[in-house]
């Protein structure tokens, strides 16, 4: 790749990049997803913090509890607003870690699994910021947004944007842990499963049909 031969990069990340040499299968139940969120201080991408990582993983389009990831960043920016949100304080009793550790950590976990995220344009961009505070390049992964995939069952017209309140309810989905990164990635994650069950009703789908989409609602 031309940015590894321009630039020395940490092994951490030649290691993660080396999970994407071999090409992603194409069938559901061979791929390693990773459903996640993050709890930020804001909803500013670029001057807006990460609070807290969760992530869970699905294979054989079965949730697997044992495969998951969770951590709390330390706080250099605080917004005194969104606590009210996510509950997370500057200080509080959680074991905390430094962005740079938490980037580690999630690389780690994530090798070359398909993300999937609710609006996952937001929390792609900051992912990727994060990355880039830390001088590396964008996430490697494809990436699949649950509201865009809703949208695609054709269930409702007329609107673009989907909350993950509006979809828990009418798939009933229980809110438990709600805004917690956590919490939302096991809701995204049951949300992602009854929608691919949905899609697979009509026609047997892989992974690029999933990716297909006219203006890439949700998607970087």
């Amino acid at each position: 790749m031309k940015w590894l031969r321009r630039k020395s990069h940490p092994e951490f990340w030649v290691n993660y990049i080396n999970h994407f040499k071999s090409l992603q299968t194409q069938e559901l139940e061979k791929i390693r997803f990773v459903v996640f969120d993050t709890e930020t201080t804001g909803l500013d991408t670029k001057n807006d913090r990460i609070l807290s990582i969760g992530c869970i993983a699905i294979e054989d389009l079965k949730i697997k509890i044992s495969d998951q990831l969770e951590c709390y960043l330390n706080q250099d920016s605080f917004n005194a607003e969104t606590v009210k949100i996510h509950g997370l304080l500057k200080e509080g009793k959680l074991s905390k870690i430094e962005e740079k550790e938490a980037v580690i950590e999630f690389l780690s976990y994530l090798k070359n699994a398909v993300l999937v995220a609710h609006h996952a344009a937001f929390d792609m961009a900051m992912i990727n910021n994060a990355l880039k505070r830390n001088g590396l390049p964008k996430l490697n992964n494809k990436v699949l947004d649950t509201g865009h995939l809703f949208i695609k069952t054709k269930l409702e017209s007329g609107k673009d944007h989907y909350s993950l309140d509006e979809l828990s309810e009418r798939f009933n989905i229980p809110k438990h842990d709600r805004h917690t990164a956590s919490g939302d990635a096991f809701i995204t994650a049951l949300l992602f499963l009854k929608l691919i069950t949905y899609l697979k009703r009509e026609n047997e789908i892989k992974l690029n049909d999933l990716m297909k989409s006219n203006n890439r609602i949700g998607l970087l």
